[in-house]
């Protein structure tokens, strides 16, 4: 393997660091707007979140039997893990229009550009912290609710800071493919 190509990943790590886009990824990107991701800064992007939050909110209420606490539980449960999987765990582009540009990318990294604290992505880290703190008031600061509450929060805002940036856990993303000579 040539040093010009850099570390070569191997599948058995546990994490690994996506690699920069290459020279062609780059001009694929910037030839077309990415409609995947360009919709968190559209009119009205912002509150379907908190529709969502209030929506799932209703729904637990309903359900003869769930308490106030577990209801708010259920509601940033149900809330984080749908991000997550929204935001951190697909790749790529889900419709056919940028022809494969995106396919690296989870849809935090794709949004404006990748760039770092931008207004949406600002919206984004908030919304999920202030769910949590909600939650928690809710449930009376309960420990177990605390606990559940905060893991289901870390694990939706750890993947959205600078650090974890193109940083990817073989156990839940699959192994990294062995790079090709």
């Amino acid at each position: 393997m040539s040093s010009s190509k850099g570390r070569r990943r191997r599948s058995s790590s546990l994490m690994y660091t996506e690699p920069p886009e290459s020279l062609e990824h780059i001009s694929d990107q910037s030839a077309l707007p990415n409609l995947n991701s360009e919709w968190v800064n559209a009119k009205g992007a912002w509150a379907i979140h908190i529709i969502l939050i209030l929506a799932l909110k209703i729904f637990y209420d309903i359900i003869p039997g769930v308490s106030q606490e577990t209801s708010w539980t259920l509601t940033n449960i149900s809330y984080m893990f749908g991000s997550y999987l929204m935001f951190h765990w697909v790749r790529g582009v889900p419709f056919e229009f940028n022809a494969g540009a995106y396919d690296n990318l989870n849809m935090w990294e794709q949004i404006d550009n990748g760039d770092q604290y931008t207004p949406a992505k600002k919206f984004l880290l908030t919304v999920p912290v202030v769910l949590f703190l909600v939650s928690t008031h809710y449930t009376h600061y309960g420990v177990a609710y605390f606990v559940i509450n905060f893991l289901a929060t870390m694990a939706v805002v750890i993947p959205k800071l600078p650090a974890s940036h193109r940083l990817r856990i073989g156990l839940f993303s699959g192994p990294p493919p062995d790079d090709v000579q």
